[in-house]
């Protein structure tokens, strides 16, 4: 496997690191990129008083397209890997959750849609099917599609195992398999989520990274899967506590759920396929992050609180390459390549 994008953890230096500043990962994961990536994506809490020249080196590469495809019409389905979380709920979710990580991911990703969602659409500008190396689409292409109704496919609570303490990158992937196996799905279009309960820590995880996307296959076809561990356990490492919740009714000790979530979610429907071939991505991925969520990693503007479809989340920024007339930045909304911010 080439490698897995993820987010790292706050606090250390600079990739979503962990020891000040959360970690997210991102595609394909082998240890050497993995831990180059914690590095980088460890621009820590502390990077929060450095926005300023953060800032500057993000915009200073857009990103480019790599010859990958992007997620047309994308679909989640989330797997709760292992007995540790307890039988299926009335709900459909599982019962051992003591954080509510499984009820707050599911309405996150559920609320990714339509007029009530102007996060997640700044990721509609990126495409598959133009020229290597550009950095807009235009009209051109098959663009990145926003869901008109909830993306959520699928939840399955998978108690007939039992979740390792310490997952490896392999164990995963057959987790992921063994899912979309379930679930009856494959193609670039899949998300699987495969979520470990409370307890578990996956090789890395709150050291290394907070969570990763990468790709694997099912008979032959292609999927992609997000490696979501349970964010609450690594506290401020994943982002507990990082946006300022105010009256908005976001929990501080679960914000990190949907901030790490919704990094992935990003990542994946605009480079599915990071193992297999890349889409979008810009090319210093060693120092400023290499996808649209780990360019803007724990970046929000001035509030990382936004309202989707009637619900609030915390959330960071992404990037964007058609802000500020084409040259890059990030964003928490966008209306249009003219009305975002």
């Amino acid at each position: 496997m080439k490698s897995a994008r993820y987010l790292a953890v706050l606090g250390a230096s600079a990739a979503l690191a962990v020891a000040g500043s959360p970690a997210f990962a991102s595609n394909g994961v082998n240890s050497n990129e993995l831990q180059q990536h914690g590095a980088a994506m460890r621009t820590e809490h502390a990077a929060a008083s450095s926005k300023t020249a953060l800032a500057t080196s993000i915009a200073a590469e857009q990103m480019t397209y790599h010859g990958g495809q992007v997620q047309t019409a994308p679909k989640v389905y989330v797997v709760y890997y292992g007995s540790q979380w307890g039988t299926t709920g009335s709900t459909g979710l599982p019962t051992t959750d003591p954080s509510g990580v499984a009820p707050l991911y599911t309405k996150f990703i559920s609320s990714l849609y339509g007029a009530g969602d102007n996060w997640s659409t700044s990721t509609t500008q990126y495409c598959s099917g133009v020229a290597v190396g550009s950095t807009t689409c235009g009209t051109g292409g098959t663009h990145v599609g926003h869901p008109a109704s909830s993306p959520l496919a699928g939840t399955w609570v998978d108690n007939g195992v039992r979740s390792p303490s310490r997952a490896s990158q392999s164990q995963l992937t057959a987790e992921a398999q063994r899912a979309a196996t379930h679930f009856g799905v494959s193609g670039s279009n899949v998300q699987i989520v495969v979520a470990s309960p409370h307890g578990v820590t996956p090789s890395g995880f709150g050291t290394q990274y907070c969570a990763w996307h990468t790709d694997t296959t099912v008979n032959g076809q292609p999927i992609t899967f997000t490696n979501l561990p349970y964010i609450p356990d690594a506290g401020a490492s994943c982002g507990s506590g990082y946006v300022a919740t105010g009256t908005s009714g976001v929990n501080s000790a679960t914000e990190g759920v949907t901030i790490v979530g919704g990094h992935e979610y990003a990542e994946t429907v605009t480079d599915p396929l990071p193992n297999t071939l890349e889409a979008w991505r810009d090319d210093a991925d060693s120092t400023t992050g290499g996808e649209n969520g780990d360019k803007c990693a724990w970046s929000y503007g001035t509030s990382g609180i936004v309202a989707l479809n009637g619900s609030n989340f915390a959330v960071q920024s992404l990037y964007s390459n058609d802000k500020n007339n084409n040259t890059g930045g990030c964003s928490i909304f966008y209306n249009s390549s003219t009305n975002q911010g």
